[in-house]
């Protein structure tokens, strides 16, 4: 059994304009392979990663405390204190968090870590791909990158 308290851990800081929050990677502390957990803490007012999902991963959030958003398929619905979300592993997955709260919105992300794993990300027209390590992962990887989805090329196209 490997363990770590979260007060051990330093954040991480994500800034990119109105995505901006606070990452601590539990499983990649204790060396987790199979079982992805990050803590994460939005400000009031900002998002989470840009709105996506996962081909191979199920995700799952359970919110700590706060309140917030949850951008999905099905529009948003309300995240607070004690909900519990699971995302499946294709586009019905689709998700993307938003603290339109007044105090910080924290929340755990479970994720499976298979690989490989294409992540869609349908407003930016754009995949990504990961083999070697999923996302979130930090093993090194062979083969990964961005794409836009309209590069489609032929298969006998060199």
């Amino acid at each position: 059994m490997d363990k770590i308290n979260d007060a051990a851990l330093e954040w991480d800081e994500y800034d990119h304009g109105a995505t901006a929050f606070r990452r601590k990677e539990l499983s990649n502390a204790v060396g987790a392979s199979e079982l992805g957990c990050s803590l994460y803490e939005l400000p009031p007012g900002m998002r989470s990663w840009p709105y996506h999902y996962h081909t191979a991963n199920e995700e799952a959030l359970y919110v700590l405390a706060g309140e917030g958003q949850l951008r999905c398929t099905d529009g948003e619905q309300s995240l607070t204190a004690g909900d519990y979300v699971t995302l499946p592993a294709d586009e019905r997955g689709g998700h993307r968090v938003i603290n339109d709260g007044d105090d910080p919105l924290r929340y755990l992300a479970l994720s499976t870590m298979n690989e490989p794993d294409v992540t869609v990300y349908p407003e930016m027209n754009k995949f990504g791909v990961f083999v070697g390590s999923p996302p979130g992962g930090r093993a090194e990887r062979p083969f990964h990158g961005y794409y836009r989805i309209d590069d489609e090329t032929e298969y006998w196209d060199s």
